[in-house]
């Protein structure tokens, strides 16, 4: 080896240069604090995906058929929130499917039941034919704030643990499912999804369930949406015991909206958003009770309401049908 090969050696081997050599293209010491918080932001996303990612499944559906592999039908993902194997995942992942299988992050595949749906929410329940799982725990979707760091997690295809981050981008959102159906109060993100990522949890930087993917926008990069995982929290108890959702109906589409000063000062009110109401359903409650599309309501029975649509969607599902409901409006838009 002659004296120029043994140096490159030595650099290459060690990092050992001579004394006068140039510097290399690397970070300084100046610059090292920037790269020591990019440092601590993957130590942060890594050490979320260790403990979450085993609760992520993906999971096969299709057809009932004895010749039906495990890899034919509709493909999407899932996560365990109960250790007894209770799936949360999107009913357009799994609607209709009389087969199930649920694929681990370890290999193993389980045959799954159907529990319940909900198509006005894209939610629905499976589970697992087996025991002492790892799971995930919800979280508020209620607490998250516009720019904060979440991480999406998905199985799709059998690509186990695909993981993307970015931040919360928008939240109250609408959001028309593949039935047409108008899905409301949907956390926008820009943890950029796969098709087969539906399903698959949005955590925050402590591992727990903020949402769950459902839909992303193609053709758009950086816009993903997610079911809050408040949402979830109200309809999968429902799903576990009655299979379905019971819910009064007002024959309303709407979302959150803003209300500006001069709106607030005019109608007296103390709140920073009300309900926009989107469309109304032909000869619904809503439209024979004079309910009008851009009507804002900032009330029901007299509860404020002060997120997207809480009082509203929450509040009917309690409610016995064809009760008579007060929802004041702060005129139209």
């Amino acid at each position: 080896m002659n004296e120029a090969t043994q140096k490159t050696y030595m650099l290459v081997h060690s990092g050992a240069r001579e004394e006068n050599a140039p510097d290399p293209c690397e970070v300084g010491t100046a610059e090292k604090s920037n790269v020591e918080l990019l440092d601590a932001y993957s130590r942060a996303v890594t050490t979320v995906v260790d403990a979450v990612g085993p609760a992520v499944v993906g999971i096969s559906s299709g057809p009932e058929s004895k010749n039906a592999g495990p890899d034919e039908g509709g493909d999407g993902s899932g996560v365990i929130f109960a250790p007894d194997g209770y799936v949360l995942t999107n009913d357009h992942v799994v609607h209709g499917s009389k087969r199930l299988i649920v694929s681990l992050t370890n290999g193993t595949t389980l045959a799954a039941t159907m529990v319940g749906t909900d198509p006005a929410t894209d939610l629905a329940v499976i589970r697992a034919d087996a025991a002492n799982l790892p799971f995930a725990t919800f979280g508020e979707s209620a607490s998250l704030r516009v720019g904060q760091l979440v991480i999406a997690i998905g199985n799709p295809f059998g690509f186990q643990s695909t993981v993307s981050t970015g931040v919360v981008s928008a939240l109250g959102r609408a959001l028309r499912s593949r039935g047409g159906r108008l899905i409301e109060n949907i956390i926008q993100h820009t943890a950029p999804l796969n098709p087969g990522n539906s399903g698959g949890p949005l955590v925050d930087s402590r591992g727990r369930i903020v949402g769950l993917n459902t839909a992303i926008i193609m053709g758009a990069q950086g816009i993903g949406f997610a079911i809050p995982s408040d949402t979830a929290k109200w309809v999968v108890p429902q799903l576990i015991t009655l299979g379905r959702i019971r819910r009064g109906h007002l024959g309303i589409a709407a979302q959150q909206r803003p209300l500006t000063r001069r709106t607030a000062r005019f109608f007296a009110l103390t709140q920073a958003s009300a309900v926009e109401v989107l469309s109304i359903t032909r000869n619904g409650p809503a439209a024979m009770g004079g309910i009008r599309k851009g009507d804002l309501i900032v009330a029901m029975n007299g509860g404020r309401d002060r997120g997207p649509t809480p009082e509203i969607s929450r509040g009917l599902a309690h409610r016995p049908a064809g009760q008579r409901i007060r929802a004041p409006r702060a005129g139209a838009s």
